[in-house]
């Protein structure tokens, strides 16, 4: 019985660069109470394996959380399997906007103690007392009151590239460090309109029931998050008030929903919002970087880094043991944290 894929992952993302089969990325959650997580995870390999999908999903006994890419020719194949399953029968599949199939190249489901990290005592308060969902409409009329209050409850290194006009953008690097800031920051607004929005509405599902249980009377979220706002923005021919680009967890590393570039490359300034992975595996630093520094650091987030690189394998795997590199030290795309210590400096 197959119950993972034990393939090496750089094969298999050669297979995927080199195959023409056309695929279809996209996300789905669902607040459920899953008793056994562990054989519900099996039996969802099982199924899923069937059809040819990949992606990354979350099992734990409140829900499930998912990414996947399907091949199109099983796509219908693949609804009706997820439908089949009770809780999950007619659950919101985010499409996702600007997709080339090349977003995943195996399937791996995993169980979790939850399906976000949010650092919450869930028995604390219900979650499906949420607050109400705006469709692209309703949120672009109610953004339009002065009053209204928007905020971002996704990570610094996401709203960098993308963001809703006029949003609060926490300096974050995890959602459980913005449900805290976030509360403290508006705790005099209690009474104001609070649209939250992420990527696809599981963070702010969350957030929204947490707030309320919190005094916070008048919440909202972008119902399906960014990838349905601009998925009827598109299609209803409104307004589109998301500016940038969208993160997303794939090897894509986002999706382009406003024509306008709002970031910095990270090494040279120049306007750039594609974010890379530095290609020195000691370090693997999540930041910013434009075609010109690209070719010039090749692919690695310093001088130093890309000099690592160069090394042969033994003499990398010896080093690493006492050197340090900027994604060791430093969190997703802090830049400027990183640009401080002249030891670790981009430049």
């Amino acid at each position: 019985m197959k119950l993972f894929n034990k393939v090496n992952n750089d094969e298999l993302k050669q297979r995927l660069l080199e195959s023409a089969e056309k695929r279809t990325t996209l996300s789905f959650y669902k607040y459920a109470h899953i008793d056994n997580p562990e054989l519900f995870r099996n039996q969802l390999y099982l199924l899923l394996d069937e059809v040819g999908v990949f992606g990354r999903i979350y099992v734990a006994k409140e829900g499930i959380n998912g990414q996947v890419s399907v091949p199109e020719a099983n796509f219908e194949d693949f609804k009706k399997r997820l439908f089949s399953i009770p809780f999950l029968d007619g659950v919101r599949l985010n499409i996702a906007i600007d997709d080339d199939g090349k977003s995943f190249f195996k399937l791996k489901i995993k169980v979790r103690k939850k399906i976000v990290a949010d650092g919450l005592d869930d028995d604390a308060f219900d979650v499906t007392k949420r607050g109400h969902h705006l469709s692209a409409r309703e949120y672009n009329t109610l953004t339009g009151d002065e009053g209204t209050i928007v905020v971002d409850m996704r990570n610094h290194y996401e709203s960098e590239v993308g963001h809703f006009e006029d949003a609060i953008c926490p300096n974050v690097t995890t959602f459980r460090e913005a449900l805290p800031l976030v509360e403290e920051m508006l705790k005099d607004k209690k009474g104001s309109n609070i649209v939250m929005y992420c990527t696809g509405g599981i963070r702010c599902e969350k957030a929204s029931a947490y707030y309320l249980h919190r005094g916070f009377k008048n919440v909202f979220m972008v119902d399906g998050g960014i990838i349905e706002y601009a998925r009827q923005c598109e299609e209803q021919g409104l307004p589109n008030k998301f500016i940038g680009k969208n993160f997303v967890f794939d090897e894509r590393l986002g999706e382009r929903v406003g024509e306008q570039v709002i970031a910095r490359c990270h090494q040279c300034g120049s306007p750039c919002d594609t974010h890379v992975n530095c290609a020195n595996d000691a370090c693997h630093l999540l930041f910013i970087q434009c075609d010109a520094c690209a070719e010039k650091y090749h692919n690695c987030c310093s001088a130093r880094c890309a000099e690592f690189a160069q090394l042969p394998q033994e003499v990398q795997l010896e080093l690493r043991k006492t050197m340090q590199f900027n994604g060791t030290k430093f969190t997703k795309g802090r830049h400027k944290a990183f640009r401080q210590d002249e030891g670790l400096e981009m430049k």
